[in-house]
């Protein structure tokens, strides 16, 4: 494979290889990268793609949120997506395409099944490692206070949150079972960073006891805003990307409870979008703030609200 992500064989008619080079007509893998940036904006900062059907990361205005799987056996393909906003797109390669053959299509099976094996066991071992620190570093840091330059400007309290290197605030994110997986660390200007490698799908934090009403809200100041002005059981879910599959885990544990999705109110739409679709997910409901570009701590922390 060259760095373009382009995969080449040595004799594409033999029987014992996947026919690769099914295009006469441009680039799949570069078609791919250009889909990437023409969806998700300039800030896309994509100079090549792996063809390995694995996950990778890239930065978006400068932030690790992107992601993409690119296949380029038979008909190249892919997936990509950018994990703060809760978008995801699939793509397919155009371009003149020569069927593949039945053994070829069943060894193309065979060896994305393997793929998809080693690519879990990869995945599981690094959130083990991940989980494990998280363990080390929470065990051994002392809670903040609310003189934390974050809290006292987002006008929350702590909550249980702890303090890291440079004063950062330490977050904990636990899975439907209630293990400690993840962390987050906010810095004392609002920027934000998970452990590498850490669970993030379908994990949150849990402020205040079960109630009849639970919400759910993207980030740490927003939920502790909510939690708060209203009492209810608050779960936080720490992007938009990860509400509905929170809200879904939530409706697990809580078949019974009244779901409200507490979304922000993006410019973009993307904060709506996603609290729309994690409502319908988990048949619960989902309310915006009123005011264009504000998410629910810039709301309730208003004067006269």
């Amino acid at each position: 494979m060259d760095r373009s992500g382009t995969t080449r064989t040595t004799n594409p008619g033999s029987k014992n290889e996947i026919q690769q080079d099914h295009y006469n007509t441009g680039n799949p893998a570069e078609q791919f990268r250009l889909s990437v940036i023409a969806t998700l904006g300039e800030g896309v900062d994509l100079q090549f793609i792996i063809a390995d059907g694995r996950i990778h990361r890239f930065k978006i205005d400068g932030e690790l949120n992107g992601w993409y799987i690119f296949h380029a056996d038979g008909r190249a393909a892919g997936r990509f997506g950018d994990w703060k906003q809760g978008i995801k797109e699939s793509w397919k390669a155009s371009g003149n395409f020569i069927p593949l053959s039945e053994f070829q299509r069943q060894a193309f099976k065979a060896k994305c099944l393997q793929e998809a094996a080693q690519r879990q066991a990869e995945e599981t071992a690094k959130h083990e490692a991940a989980a494990k620190k998280a363990a080390y570093i929470w065990n051994h840091a002392t809670y903040a206070t609310t003189q934390h330059p974050y809290l006292i400007r987002k006008k929350i309290d702590p909550h249980g949150a702890k303090l890291g290197r440079g004063n950062s605030l330490i977050i904990p994110q636990y899975n439907a079972v209630g293990e400690l997986v993840n962390l987050q660390f906010i810095s004392e200007d609002g920027g934000k960073r998970f452990l590498s490698g850490g669970q993030k799908k379908g994990c949150f934090l849990t402020l205040g006891e079960i109630t009849e009403k639970i919400l759910i809200a993207e980030g740490y100041a927003t939920g502790a805003s909510l939690f708060e002005d209203c009492g209810h059981h608050t779960v936080i879910a720490f992007d938009k990307g990860n509400l509905e599959p929170v809200a879904k885990a939530i409706r697990q544990l809580h078949p019974n409870a009244e779901i409200i999705i507490c979304g922000d109110n993006d410019l973009s739409g993307g904060g709506q979008k996603a609290a729309r679709e994690a409502a319908l997910a988990c048949g619960g409901k989902y309310i915006i703030p009123p005011i264009e570009g504000m998410d629910w701590n810039d709301y309730l922390t208003m004067e006269g609200v």
